[in-house]
C-alpha cells in the first residue's frame, strides 16, 4: 500500500513502557531522522539540554480496588500529560505503583485473613490490570515492597540523621492491654477532636481531612476488637524536625509555585501567599517511625538510642513518597539521572486534593533536609472529588463503578477516558452521571468527532479508490492567506495554539474541549465546502483540495486526541495508513497526493439510552444513595430542568434527527463557552458566545414543542 507522508512529522518518543517507537526498518523510511538525538541511545534516560519530563501519580494504597474517582484523580490525568509530552517528542518517564507498607495493608490483611504480602500481591495485580484496561500507560507500574525501595528510604533517613534533622522523642502512644502491644495509628479509631467525626482514624480524619495523633482521639478503640481496652504508654520514636527546615521550605514553595505555575491548592493561593494552616502556625517535628513489622526497617544511625528503634519501621508516608524514586530505580539502574538532576528534569506530580500537604510540604522538606541535589516538584496538579449519581462512591455498599466493572459495561476504554476527562473535577467536585456519559458518547464522540473522520475518509475510499488526490497544496504549512480557506486555516491554527497553551499549563479538561472544537470545525468545513459527488464533478480541483485539507485535519486530530484516547488515535492512524504524528503548532499538508489510506471504519458505536436505567440499578448498591454529596444551587436548577426535559422526551417519544443535531450543537457550544471562561477571555467574547448558546437552546425548545 503506497504511503506518501512528510517524513518530519512522526512521533519518535515511544509509547509508555515501550523501548522504541520505530525499528531500523521504520527509520529507513525517514532518512532525515536517522542520527538525530531522538534515535540514538536509550529513551529511558534524560538528555542534557533537552526538555525532560518526569511524571508521577499518587501511589494507590494496596488494600482496595480503585473506583472511577480514584482513576481520574491521579493516574488518568497524569497519563494524559505523559502522552502529550511524548507527542511533542520529549523524553518522558511516567512512574506509579502500589503503596504497600504500613498499617493500611496490615489491617486489611487481618480482615482478609492473609499475610500483608499476599494481600499486596492480590491488589497490585488488580490495580495493574485495571489501569492497563483503561489504556493508562506507565513506564513502570511498580511497588514499594522492593529491595531498591528499602535502600533508598534508608539512605534518606540516614542523611536526615547525619544532617541533624532527626531527634528522638518519648511520647505517649496508644497501647492495647488485650493485644499486649502498641497500636499504630490505623489500628486505632475514635472521635475526631476537631470536628467530632465518629470514625476518625489514628492518622487522619476522613470527616475534616486533618492529620491526627492517635492519642488525641476521643474514646479510642482497638481496630482488632472494639471491646479491648485502649490506654496510653510511653514509646520512643524518631521525629523529623520539619520546624528546622521551615525557612528554606517556605522559600522553596514560593519559588517552585512561581516557576511551575502550580494549580491552586491548599498550600499556596493564586497570589503566591502560603495559606497552609500548619505552616502559618509553625511546623512541628513529625514522627517518622512506627511500631509495626510490615515496613522498611529502621537503619542504625550510630547513636546511643539506636537500640530503642529496634523492631520499628519507617512511617508509611516517609516511605511512600520515596517510592517514586525507588520505582524509577526498578525501571532503570541509572535512576539518579532523573531524580538527582534538577537542571535538566522537570517533575510533575498528580494527585487528589487530600494528598497536597505530603507532596508540597512534607516530601519537599524531606528532600531539602537530605542534602542531595534532588529533582524537586516543578508543577503539582490536583483534583477535587468525583462523586457518583448524587452521592459518594462506597465499596462497602457496592455503590459506583470499581475497577474491572467498567469493562463489564461494554463501554470501550476510550469512551470512559473521554467522559472522565471531560468531567475532570479541576476546581470543584464533579458528579458522575450515566445520562451524561451516554450523551457524551452519542452526541459528541459519535456525531461530532466520529462523523467528521468517517465522512471524509469514506469519501476518499468511494470516490478516489482510497488514494489522496493531488490538491495543488505544497507540503508543509498551509497559508493563512488562502483565498478560499484562509479563515478556516486561521481558526485551526488558533485552536492549535489554544490546545498547546492548555496542555503546557496542565489544563487537561480545557485541552480536550479544544480538541473537540477542532473536530467541530472540521465538520463545519465539510458542510461549508459542500463536499459531495456534485462538487467532484463540477469542480474536481476544488474537491481534491477540500479532501486533502480534511484528511490532513484528521491527521492533526489523531495527534491531539492521542493523550486522551490513545486507542482511538491508533485507529485513526491505521485508517489513514500513516505513522503516529507529533502535535503540530500550525495546520500543515502532511499526507500528500498519491497516498493510499487504509479501510475507513466507525470509531464509535451508539449506546442505547435505555442502558442508563440498567446501569443505575446495577451500580446503585445497597440502600441506594448514601452520604449524599452537596449540590450547588445552579447545578440543582440545571439538573431539575434536565429532568423535566428527559420526562418530556419519554412522554413524547423519540426525538427527530433535527432535534438530535441541535442537541449535539448545544453540547459542543457549551464546551466552547466553558473553554472561553477557563481562558478568561474578554467579557464581550464570552457574552456573545453565551447569547449564541441561549439562541440554540431556544431553537431546540421551539422544535420540541412542534
Amino acid at each position: 500500500m503506497t504511503t506518501n507522508v512528510r517524513d518530519t512529522v512522526s512521533r519518535l518518543i515511544p509509547d509508555p513502557g515501550k523501548s522504541a517507537m520505530y525499528g531500523v526498518s521504520r527509520l529507513s523510511l525517514f532518512p532525515d531522522l536517522r542520527g538525530s538525538s531522538l534515535t540514538r541511545g536509550s529513551f529511558r534516560l534524560p538528555k542534557d539540554g533537552e526538555t525532560n519530563i518526569l511524571i508521577t501519580s499518587a501511589l494507590p494504597y494496596c488494600n482496595n480496588v480503585p473506583h472511577l474517582g480514584n482513576i481520574i484523580g491521579s493516574v488518568l490525568s497524569a497519563d494524559v500529560f505523559s502522552r502529550y509530552n511524548r507527542a511533542r517528542n520529549r523524553r518522558t518517564v511516567y512512574i506509579c505503583g502500589t503503596d504497600e507498607y504500613g498499617t493500611a495493608s496490615e489491617t486489611a490483611a487481618l480482615k482478609e485473613r492473609v499475610t500483608p504480602r499476599e494481600l499486596c500481591d492480590k491488589y497490585h495485580t488488580i490495580h495493574k490490570e485495571t489501569y492497563e484496561w483503561f489504556d493508562i500507560g506507565f513506564d513502570l507500574f511498580g511497588r514499594t515492597s522492593t529491595p531498591y525501595h528499602t535502600e533508598i528510604c534508608q539512605s534518606v533517613y540516614l542523611n536526615l540523621g547525619k544532617n541533624g534533622y532527626l531527634e528522638k522523642q518519648v511520647k505517649e502512644q496508644t497501647y492495647c492491654d488485650s493485644c499486649a502491644k502498641f497500636l499504630a495509628d490505623r489500628y486505632v479509631e475514635g472521635i475526631c477532636p476537631h470536628c467530632g467525626f465518629p470514625d476518625a482514624r489514628g492518622d487522619q480524619c476522613d470527616g475534616c481531612s486533618r492529620t491526627l495523633d492517635a492519642i488525641d482521639l476521643i474514646e479510642p478503640r482497638c481496630l482488632l476488637d472494639k471491646s479491648h481496652k485502649v490506654v496510653t504508654r510511653s514509646s520512643s520514636h524518631m521525629y523529623f524536625k520539619l520546624d528546622a527546615i521551615q525557612p528554606r521550605l517556605e522559600e522553596w514553595i514560593k519559588e517552585s509555585y512561581r516557576k511551575g505555575k502550580w494549580s491552586p491548592n491548599a498550600t499556596i493561593n493564586t497570589e503566591g501567599e502560603i495559606v497552609d494552616a500548619r505552616i502559618r502556625s509553625g511546623l512541628h517535628p513529625t514522627p517518622v517511625t512506627r511500631d509495626l513489622t510490615w515496613g522498611v526497617p529502621i537503619p542504625p544511625l550510630g547513636r546511643e538510642d539506636d537500640k530503642e528503634m529496634d523492631g520499628k519501621v519507617l512511617y508509611v508516608w516517609f516511605d511512600a513518597v520515596n517510592g517514586y524514586a525507588s520505582i524509577t530505580a526498578n525501571y532503570t539502574p541509572e535512576w539518579q539521572q532523573w531524580w538527582l538532576n534538577p537542571e535538566n528534569v522537570k517533575l510533575y506530580q498528580f494527585m487528589g486534593k487530600d494528598n497536597v500537604y505530603f507532596h508540597t510540604i512534607y516530601f519537599p522538606g524531606m528532600l531539602l533536609a537530605d542534602g542531595r541535589n534532588w529533582t524537586t516538584l516543578h508543577h503539582v496538579s490536583t483534583t477535587e472529588y468525583l462523586n457518583y449519581e448524587g452521592g459518594k462512591f462506597s465499596k462497602s455498599k457496592n455503590r459506583g463503578v470499581f475497577g474491572p466493572q467498567a469493562r463489564e459495561t461494554g463501554i470501550p476504554a476510550s469512551v470512559w477516558r473521554y467522559y472522565l476527562l471531560a468531567t475532570r473535577p479541576e476546581t470543584q467536585d464533579a458528579m458522575f452521571s450515566w445520562a451524561d456519559c451516554i450523551a457524551a458518547n452519542n452526541n459528541v464522540l459519535l456525531k461530532n468527532f466520529g462523523n467528521f473522520v468517517n465522512r471524509a475518509l469514506k469519501f476518499v475510499s468511494s470516490q478516489y479508490n482510497g488514494i489522496i488526490p493531488e490538491s495543488g497544496d505544497e507540503p508543509g504549512p498551509l497559508t493563512p492567506n488562502d483565498p478560499l480557506d484562509g479563515e478556516f486555516i486561521n481558526e485551526v491554527n488558533t485552536l492549535l495554539r489554544d490546545y498547546v497553551d492548555a496542555l503546557e499549563s496542565v489544563k487537561i479538561r480545557l485541552g480536550l474541549q479544544t480538541a473537540m472544537l477542532v473536530s467541530n470545525r472540521g465538520n463545519g468545513y465539510l458542510q461549508a465546502a459542500g463536499l459531495s459527488k456534485t462538487l467532484l464533478v463540477e469542480s474536481p480541483q476544488r474537491c481534491a483540495q477540500v479532501v486533502s485539507r480534511a484528511v490532513n485535519l484528521i491527521y492533526v486530530l489523531s495527534a491531539l486526541i492521542y493523550p486522551y484516547m490513545p486507542s482511538t488515535s491508533e485507529a485513526i492512524s491505521e485508517q489513514l495508513n500513516a505513522p503516529p504524528r507529533v502535535i503540530p503548532e500550525v495546520f500543515c499538508t502532511d499526507i500528500l497526493g498519491g497516498h493510499h489510506i487504509g479501510r475507513p471504519d466507525h470509531l464509535f458505536k451508539p449506546i442505547d439510552e435505555k442502558m442508563e436505567a440498567v446501569w443505575k440499578a446495577k451500580f446503585e448498591g445497597v440502600g441506594g444513595v448514601s452520604q449524599e454529596a452537596p449540590v450547588p444551587k445552579r447545578k440543582a436548577k440545571k439538573t431539575a430542568a434536565d429532568n423535566i426535559r428527559t420526562n418530556d422526551a419519554k412522554e413524547n417519544g423519540p426525538k427527530s434527527e433535527e432535534a438530535l443535531a441541535l442537541e449535539a450543537r448545544i453540547l459542543e457550544h457549551g464546551q466552547y463557552v466553558r473553554s472561553l471562561k477557563e481562558k478568561k477571555e474578554a467579557k464581550e467574547v464570552i457574552d456573545a458566545a453565551v447569547v449564541e448558546l441561549k439562541k440554540l437552546k431556544t431553537e431546540l425548545a421551539v422544535l420540541e414543542k412542534t
